[in-house]
């Protein structure tokens, strides 16, 4: 697992940039995998800018998003769909029958699970993901626990995390419980991961990280096994290594 660490966010969100770009121009029919929340909307608009300056062509990529909450309409300002739209997809030439992200709607959500990662293993499987990381090591919704999920399932939020996401919502009350995200074994299987990390706050889920140790009670350590991982952090995020 590699690691660059950056002065500032804004040069880490222009790296990134430049990884999902080059990973585009190498294979122009990518399968691009996508995150949400406050992290990744720096490189967002780094795209929007490189796409806008003629740079990047998203005309044939095909996109899938880490997870959605439960129950979640797609109209909502508080969904996932909502956020990549508003942040990306609506300023990018993208294809919308190309986009996919979990069923946060759907009256079955273990079934919408299946389907979800069956139309994944349709398209070959991811060739980069994006991810973040949160304070208690969790990747999308795969919390700590003695056990994790390989395949996308219904995964229950811990108190930790929704409090943390109560920032998003009018209070914590209003935050869902339950949520739909790949499991570990679908995001390992990415061929390519990259990982943003900003902020003094995550200095010390950044310090477990790196610290040698893979254990499924700081599911970020699984990264660690990874061949092609790279982790971006700035410098605020580092100050602990």
């Amino acid at each position: 697992m590699k690691r660059i660490v950056c002065e500032t966010y804004d040069e880490m969100s222009q790296i990134g940039a430049y990884v999902f770009s080059e990973q585009i121009w190498r294979k122009p029919d990518s399968v691009l995998g996508f995150a949400t929340g406050g992290t990744p909307a720096g490189m967002y608009r780094c795209l929007v800018k490189m796409y806008n300056d003629g740079l990047v062509d998203f005309s044939k990529v095909t996109t899938f998003n880490l997870d959605e909450y439960y129950p979640m309409s797609k109209s909502s300002s508080h969904s996932y769909d909502y956020f990549m739209w508003d942040n990306l997809f609506s300023k990018i030439n993208v294809r919308r029958e190309s986009v996919y992200l979990p069923n946060g709607g759907a009256a079955d959500p273990e079934k919408a699970c299946d389907d979800y990662e069956r139309l994944l293993e349709s398209r070959g499987g991811l060739d980069i993901q994006l991810l973040g990381i949160g304070n208690n090591g969790h990747i999308a919704f795969n919390e700590p626990a003695d056990e994790l999920r390989v395949r996308t399932y219904v995964a229950e939020l811990t108190a930790d995390t929704i409090e943390a996401n109560s920032r998003f919502f009018e209070s914590a009350a209003d935050v869902p419980r339950r949520a739909l995200t790949m499991g570990m074994g679908s995001i390992m299987s990415a061929r390519r991961i990259l990982m943003l990390i900003a902020g003094e706050k995550k200095a010390p889920a950044v310090k477990a990280m790196f610290s040698g140790r893979i254990t499924p009670k700081f599911p970020a350590s699984l990264l660690q096994l990874h061949p092609d991982a790279v982790v971006i952090l700035d410098k605020d995020a580092a100050s602990m290594l």
